[in-house]
């Protein structure tokens, strides 16, 4: 990436921030998978501003979850340029702005996707960010509220500011997750801005990240629901945009010894009970389209320890039945 001319140089396939989920194990298991490029967790300006304890487990890293982008969340003018102190000082890659979050109790403070309906505001908060940042600056945004009718202008009002890259959501706030993606509405921002253009939304497997490009045009695609207990689409997407063939998907073992290194990863990082109580929604994940498990994935929810779990895992892998026509079709629960 290069700030100083007011650009950034980002790969095709991004990993998306993902509230709850984005852990350092989660981002390390993606990025053995080919996943080039990644962000933590959102994370509110003020918490970040104020040193919280919960943000300090959300920032956790090592040299090898490199390149690494930071996403903010906030609508507060002091508490934006004194998270921007504090991210100075550490070794970020870029920083990114979200305007797109959808959960209630972030649009009921006017951050988020709220600012949507006002992209005047949006434009000075992100003005700010420029301004005082030290590493290139990017915005998550949806197409808009209610509508999609004013999507161009939202993204035009973010590049009137100054950022270096934006990410465009597919749907509109209201549309949550549920609605098909607005293909002509992300064409037609890509088309009339002059900063790359990130599109996401239903990046599920390799033929819809295809699609993505192919119908907008856009720069690359940012990963998010798609990448959950499928770490990996990031090899998949690679292999089809260098035109090489798409690799198998993996194996009953292959699904089993990931499982199992993702586990043994959360262990390390946040020890037994919350390891358990966190993988326990990737076990769901990693096994589902998967036939001959789905009693497991009631028992899963039972278990109690790091034994239980690794016993669990190695009873997937005796009973499971894969049916790749099933799982490339698999379509995640809601997430940011």
């Amino acid at each position: 990436m290069n700030k100083k001319n007011n650009s950034i140089v980002l790969p095709k396939v991004i990993l998306a921030p993902l509230a709850g989920i984005s852990s350092l194990a989660f981002r390390m298991i993606n990025r053995g998978f080919g996943c080039p490029y990644a962000f933590l967790e959102m994370i509110h300006a003020r918490s970040f501003a104020l040193s919280s304890r919960k943000t300090g487990d959300l920032t956790v890293s090592n040299a090898d979850d490199r390149p690494l982008g930071i996403q903010l969340l906030g609508n507060e003018d002091y508490y934006l340029e004194k998270a921007l102190e504090k991210i100075s000082a550490q070794n970020y890659d870029s920083l990114d702005f979200n305007a797109a979050c959808p959960r209630r109790k972030v649009i009921v403070k006017g951050e988020g996707a709220a600012l949507l309906k006002t992209p005047q505001i949006l434009k000075r908060l992100l003005k700010i960010l420029v301004k005082g940042s030290c590493i290139p600056v990017s915005a998550k945004i949806r197409l808009g509220w209610e509508d999609a009718i004013k999507s161009r202008d939202i993204a035009c009002y973010a590049e009137d500011s100054g950022i270096n890259a934006i990410f465009v959501h597919g749907r509109t706030k209201i549309q949550g997750y549920s609605s098909d993606i607005d293909y002509e509405s992300l064409r037609l921002i890509k088309r009339s801005l002059k900063i790359p253009v990130f599109a996401s939304g239903n990046i599920f497997n390799a033929s819809l990240a295809k699609k993505m490009f192919d119908e907008t045009g856009c720069d690359g695609v940012m990963v998010a629901r798609g990448a959950l207990g499928n770490p990996w689409i990031f090899q998949e997407i690679i292999a089809m945009l260098e035109n090489h063939p798409i690799p198998p998907r993996p194996s009953v073992d292959v699904i089993a010894q990931t499982m199992r290194k993702h586990f043994n990863l959360c262990f390390e990082l946040h020890g037994e009970k919350r390891s358990i109580y966190i993988f326990r929604k990737f076990y769901a994940w990693y096994t589902r389209g998967i036939s001959g498990v789905k009693s497991l994935r009631t028992k899963i929810m039972h278990t109690a320890s790091a034994k239980e779990m690794i016993e669990m895992i190695e009873e997937f892998r005796t009973k499971a039945v894969v049916n790749n026509a099933v799982r490339n079709n698999i379509f995640c629960d809601n997430f940011d």
